[in-house]
């Protein structure tokens, strides 16, 4: 209750609340309750006109009766008559009133407007913010457009006083966030943004609470707010706790305007202004310094302003990306954290170190970690901090570490938390598919999986395991006599079964061979686990059963006897029934031809979207997995186009597919075109849903003419189109709009991605884009992620991408159709397949056009498609690398550069953008130890383009010299800052 001065004490109401204390019983407090609602009624009703102290003591006792949890139906009127009073406990009593009881559709809100207009312009200040509070807590749209206009005028105001300033700008909050269109801030903008350079400390916090919440829906407009907000926390950050002492909380310096402020600077992209990104640099530097120094005070309230200030500066250094000393360093400090004793620092350590992990710069710096997550995983008490240990596993994985992490995984799953299993599993089984370069490891993988944790292993995982194994022939035996010495076990799971039958059915005879797996004891195996199964599992192994009267013509008589006998033929179960009867009859009347042709071995399964990543987003929750995060964009070898070691693989990839002609797929599902007289490739990535409704199709169908990938339907429109329209619904037809001009910073844009291959393309308040993509050879894949960040549908949304010019006889581009509709909040994906045919230097246009609340968008990126995507790493010794070197004399094939480096000459980023390039890195090849090499070959459809290049950095001059021979030229803005190619060569490679 509010506090009243000692004169005015409400004896009443003292004695009615002392009353209600006192009750023995729910009986007798309402009775108690109900006499005084007579009381009150009859007082409000009476003849005699009560003064202001009466009309207030009545009014205290029906909301003290409302919070009891009672109805009040009257009283409503002599609240809005308080208001009207020249007495501050009178008013603030009627305020209080209406705040908490009147709806906000009341038929008295005219009357109450009417009475907070004439506190607004009283210029009493205390009658003021109280008309303000109010204004806040209803927060109805008749008061919206009552006062939306009149809000801002008050905030700006010079003779405002701070403490109204302070319930202006929180009371436009409210209203912004309840009726955003009524609230026009409009020529108050550039006022507004100023208030971060008022001197009263308690108004910059209530404004940037406002200028936060706008900028998020507004970010133009508000965008001169950067340099006043990094000048503000350079101010807070470099302070003295002295020199802030009504703000300092012990010892840190206004830690909520800090952590405000930094929230702020995460709504912007890095500041274009040097000057004003130098001084952000320094702060974020100081306060990871602050952080290392002992702490002022072992109280925890110290400790935990501190970190909190340290956690938002973390975030924005996350959101920037594009600091990677500040990146270290702030992993290095979340490291320390994973072993504090604060269960909650090490939660938000290890979900900060995730985010931390997409990060090209700082994956490495968050590996050196991995002994102290997989610690966390097993001992943590906490099960919100092993998930969060999990998903960090998750986030660090790449191919050297690979077999490590989904060791730990597995061996953590037989004593996992109930909650966390299935995500674990889900977990597991997409990084044994993403890693598996070894597949007789991801089968081992899949069917300990199984063992241990089989009643949460979904038909997804173990349909994976199968269409993988049909795919691909080299890991078929293997995986036959795998599954056969697994279903030896006593206890073997269900889906193990499901699996054993359909990979014995598919592939026994290829360990039948050997006595100890004959055809009938294979048959007798799994048939000992019939009885146990659930009526799909039988329906499976029934199938199974007749599949090996074709492969085994010997177990003929005994499968038929089961197949003839009243468990079968007269189950009660239609489906088991049918078959039993069906088979039973197949093999009896067919011949051996016919029954050849019909129990065939199953073709290669066609590619679809992932299904475990679909299931493994879904079980996050809505929302939860941002475009930013892309958790089905992994790293492999890292984010480089070149990362880790892309050659070797790729020299593995090819000798095993030249070794196997199978109908199966490369790591990244993309296949090169197939050589002459090799089987047709299938290009089954191994994210992929097996059982799709159209189910597997024979591999002939699988590729087109030319080799390209393979789930693609082609145009229909002529033969140049590169295009596939969206969808073609009457209602939701696209506008016919011509498509805009490429955005300003598209160049921008696009010279992000000439080093990696996943990120965040564009972000406005309304779209967010993100982007993943992967190359082989001539081929590449790319996955665009169009994320509504608003709450509001997208309507008619389409996309086109089309090659301007030249482009269309160099580059190849298909694309699926997309979804026309996007909800609030939702994400939808489509997938290009890119083919390079010759050299080429523009980029492909992405033009995007939706409807947001009815108004039409339209904007058009260059996609990051460039020319050294398509580089294969080469390996060469210093001697054939100066021999290829001379023999490039002719003028035009060579080109030499000499510019000014753009950043910091450090060591390990030169290497990483090098790598990023898709060259290989050569070592030990230049006599000058500071100088890098790099060669390889751009893959086209028509030629192979080699290139070699020398960086000569000076880093005393900041200065770097690139000499490369040259073919075709293309502007970058990473280091070097445009790379030449040189003319073909014919080698070896």
């Amino acid at each position: 209750m509010p506090a009243v001065s000692k004169g005015d004490g409400m004896r009443g109401l003292a004695v009615f609340i002392s009353d209600i204390r006192n009750c023995k019983s729910k009986e007798a407090e309402i009775k108690r309750i109900n006499k005084e609602l007579a009381n009150i009624r009859s007082k409000f009703k009476g003849d005699k006109a009560l003064d202001g102290y009466s009309k207030k003591k009545y009014v205290c006792k029906l909301l003290f009766i409302f919070l009891l949890g009672h109805d009040i139906d009257f009283g409503h009127m002599e609240a809005v008559n308080l208001l009207s009073s020249n007495k501050y406990t009178e008013k603030q009593i009627g305020y209080l009133f209406i705040s908490v009881l009147v709806n906000s559709n009341s038929e008295l809100i005219r009357l109450i407007n009417n009475a907070i207009k004439n506190d607004l312009s009283s210029r009493n200040p205390t009658f003021m913010c109280l008309a303000l509070h109010c204004i806040a807590n209803v927060g109805s749209r008749e008061m919206a457009e009552a006062f939306a206009s009149e809000i801002p005028r008050i905030l700006v105001a010079g003779d405002t006083m701070d403490s109204v300033k302070q319930s202006a700008a929180l009371c436009l909050l409210r209203l912004y966030k309840t009726s955003p269109d009524l609230v026009l801030m409009g020529e108050w903008t550039s006022r507004v943004v100023h208030l971060l350079n008022d001197q009263h400390m308690g108004v910059v916090t209530a404004a940037i609470s406002l200028i936060t919440c706008l900028s998020q829906k507004n970010p133009d407009e508000f965008k001169t707010c950067v340099s006043l907000a990094v000048s503000r926390l350079s101010r807070i950050v470099s302070s003295a706790s002295t020199d802030l002492q009504d703000y300092t909380y012990y010892f840190v310096p206004a830690p909520w305007l800090s952590c405000k402020l930094l929230r702020l600077l995460q709504c912007y992209p890095p500041p274009e202004d040097g000057a004003v990104k130098g001084r952000l640099v320094e702060c974020l530097e100081t306060i990871l310094n602050k952080a290392q120094e002992p702490p002022k005070s072992k109280k925890v309230q110290h400790s935990n302003a501190k970190n909190a200030i340290l956690f938002e500066a973390i975030s924005l250094i996350i959101h920037y990306d594009s600091e990677p000393n500040l990146l270290v360093r702030a992993c290095n400090q979340l490291g320390q954290f994973l072993q504090h004793r604060e269960t909650n620092l090490r939660y938000l350590a290890l979900e900060s170190m995730c985010t931390l992990a997409s990060s090209e710069f700082s994956h490495e710096a968050v590996k050196t970690h991995i002994e102290t997550v997989i610690n966390a995983l097993k001992t943590e008490r906490d099960v919100s901090v092993r998930q969060r240990a999990a998903d960090l596993l998750y986030a660090m994985c790449d191919r050297s570490n690979a077999k490590q992490i989904v060791a730990e995984m597995l061996s953590y799953l037989e004593t996992a938390d109930y909650s966390i299993r299935e995500e674990m599993v889900l977990k597991v089984a997409i990084l044994a598919e993403k890693y598996a370069v070894d597949y007789s490891w991801y089968v081992d993988t899949i069917l300990n999986l199984i063992r241990i944790a089989g009643d949460y292993v979904s038909e997804e995982v173990w349909y994976r395991v199968i269409q993988i194994v049909i795919n691909r022939d080299d890991v078929q035996g293997y995986a036959a006599k795998t599954v056969f010495e697994a279903l030896q076990a006593p206890a073997c799971h269900e889906n193990m079964v499901k699996v054993g039958g359909y990979i014995l059915g598919e592939f026994g005879n290829l360990i039948a061979g050997d006595p100890r797996s004959s055809p009938l004891v294979q048959f007798n195996l799994l048939h000992s686990k019939f009885h146990l199964c659930s009526v799909p599992t039988r329906a499976l192994l029934l199938s199974a059963y007749i599949k090996f009267i074709n492969l085994f013509p010997e177990t003929k008589a005994t499968i038929q006897e089961v197949l003839r006998c009243d468990s079968q033929i007269r189950n009660s179960d239609v489906e088991l029934q049918q078959r039993a009867v069906e088979y039973l009859k197949l093999s009896s009347i067919a011949s051996t031809d016919v029954l050849a042709t019909v129990l065939e071995e199953m073709p290669p399964f066609p590619e679809r979207e992932s299904s475990i990543l679909a299931k493994l987003k879904k079980k996050k929750g809505p929302g939860a997995v941002s475009v930013t995060e892309l958790e089905d964009s992994k790293r492999e070898g890292g984010e480089l186009n070149g990362g880790g070691d892309r050659g070797q693989d790729t020299a593995t990839m090819a000798a095993s597919n030249a070794s196997t002609p199978s109908p199966s797929a490369d790591l990244l599902g993309i296949r090169s075109t197939a050589p002459l007289g090799a089987a047709p490739a299938s290009a089954g990535s191994l994210l992929v849903d097996v059982f799709s409704e159209a189910g597997p199709t024979a591999p002939s169908a699988a590729v087109n003419d030319d080799g390209f990938l393979r789930d693609l339907e082609q145009p229909t429109e002529t033969s140049d189109s590169l295009l596939v329209e969206g969808s073609g619904d009457l209602d939701s037809a696209p506008p016919s709009e011509d498509p805009a001009p490429p955005l300003s910073e598209a160049d921008d844009l696009l010279n992000k991605f000439v080093c990696k291959n996943n990120g965040v393309l564009f972000e406005n308040q309304l779209l967010q884009i993100g982007i993943k993509s992967e190359y082989r050879q001539n081929l590449g894949r790319m996955y665009l992620f169009y994320g509504n960040k608003t709450s509001v549908q997208f309507a008619s949304f389409t996309t086109t991408v089309s090659c301007p010019g030249e482009l269309q006889s160099q580059l190849n581009v298909q694309t699926k159709p997309v979804e026309p509709l996007v909800e609030g909040g939702a994400q939808i994906q489509q997938v290009l397949n890119i083919e390079c045919l010759t050299d080429f230097s523009d980029a492909p246009l992405l033009n995007i056009k939706f409807r947001y609340g009815g108004a039409l968008q339209n904007l058009t990126l260059k996609l990051p498609v460039t020319i050294n995507k398509f580089f294969q790493p080469t390996e060469m010794t210093s001697h054939d690398f100066f021999q290829r070197w001379k023999q490039l004399s002719q003028p035009q094939q060579e080109a030499q550069k000499i510019f000014k480096a753009n950043n910091s000459m450090d060591t390990e980023v030169l290497k990483a953008k090098l790598l990023g390039l898709g060259t290989a890195l050569l070592d030990n090849v230049d006599p000058n130890p500071e100088n890098y090499v790099c060669a390889g070959v751009i893959q086209t459809k028509s030629q192979q383009v080699g290139c070699l290049l020398r960086l000569e950095p000076n880093a005393q001059a900041q200065v770097q010299h690139t000499d490369s021979p040259e073919r075709v030229s293309h502007n970058y803005s990473s280091i070097p800052n445009f790379l030449h190619y040189l003319s073909p060569y014919s080698v070896n490679i």
